[in-house]
């Protein structure tokens, strides 16, 4: 095994929090305008990371804030865009296809030096080649909706799949608190931005503020745990392994919401989910 078995644990660990986030993200957005279900959320994350901050004594290492805000950057595009994905179309279809972003922070390492095995560059072409079964029929479904989610799951693939690459970048400079201070800097600037230019609403009642910000503090504890994990192992593995969260999302949907999808689908969602996981033990 490539990394080791704390930096596995940890990446896997940010992946069971990242889906759960995810799932329940999806859920709130589809009765809450996605904006404000992101803001809040990310709100959240950004409050528990000052107090974090504050105890540390309000030290910062620039070098990894800045990788970090650019993380956020890309972070505060893809979960819009994923969030929106989720309330738009079907989450056991949607969930993979932004999934298969964890390609990209793989290429970039494997074209900056770091030498993965055979079996592991098959994985990824694997996961590509799932990608484009499982999001054949929604391209010619009649329903727009699904159609629309499925053109911002692959919008929300490359912005979270930088995401994860300059995260784990920040993660090997040895801090913690930094990257992820920087990079809720970087996604609320984004997100705030597009409220601006869109003057989205952000009204929002305190139930649905609270499940906001519980959503939000898990995705922090997830940015947290992939933090830790990028700094004990490559990341080209690690990116791979934090990107398994699609398996909770699509085991929720099919648990809780009952969605059915084609069996082409369903082969396409087994193959890139597979891929993914040739990669991180190739």
């Amino acid at each position: 095994m490539i990394a080791g078995m704390s930096a596995i644990a940890l990446a896997l660990g940010s992946a069971l929090a990242w889906g759960t986030a995810d799932f329940l993200g999806g859920l709130l957005s589809r009765r809450v305008a996605v904006m404000a279900v992101t803001v809040w959320s990310q709100g959240a994350g950004f409050a528990a990371l000052l107090i974090w901050l504050a105890v540390e004594g309000f030290h910062l290492d620039g070098r990894a804030f800045g990788l970090g805000a650019l993380a956020g950057i890309g972070g505060g595009i893809g979960l819009a865009s994923f969030y929106k994905a989720l309330a738009v179309g079907t989450m056991s279809i949607v969930s993979p296809l932004a999934a298969c972003g964890a390609v990209l922070p793989f290429g970039i390492a494997l074209a900056t030096g770091e030498r993965p095995s055979a079996l592991a560059i098959g994985g990824a072409i694997a996961a590509l080649a799932g990608a484009v079964l499982a999001s054949a029929e929604e391209r010619r479904s009649e329903d727009p909706g699904r159609r629309r989610g499925a053109v911002l799951a692959v919008v929300a693939a490359v912005a979270l799949g930088l995401f994860i690459y300059f995260l784990g970048l920040a993660g090997d400079e040895g801090e913690t608190v930094s990257p992820l201070f920087g990079a809720r800097v970087g996604s609320l600037s984004v997100l705030l931005l597009a409220v601006a230019v869109t003057r989205s609403s952000l009204r929002i009642s305190r139930r649905n503020l609270a499940a906001a910000a519980a959503i939000g503090l898990i995705d922090s504890a997830a940015n947290t745990l992939f933090v830790l994990a990028s700094a004990r192992g490559y990341l080209s593995i690690v990116s791979v392994l934090g990107s398994l969260y699609p398996v909770v999302t699509v085991l929720a949907a099919h648990v809780i919401l009952s969605e059915r999808i084609s069996w082409p689908q369903r082969a396409g969602v087994a193959l890139a989910l597979g891929g993914v996981a040739v990669v991180a033990y190739g």
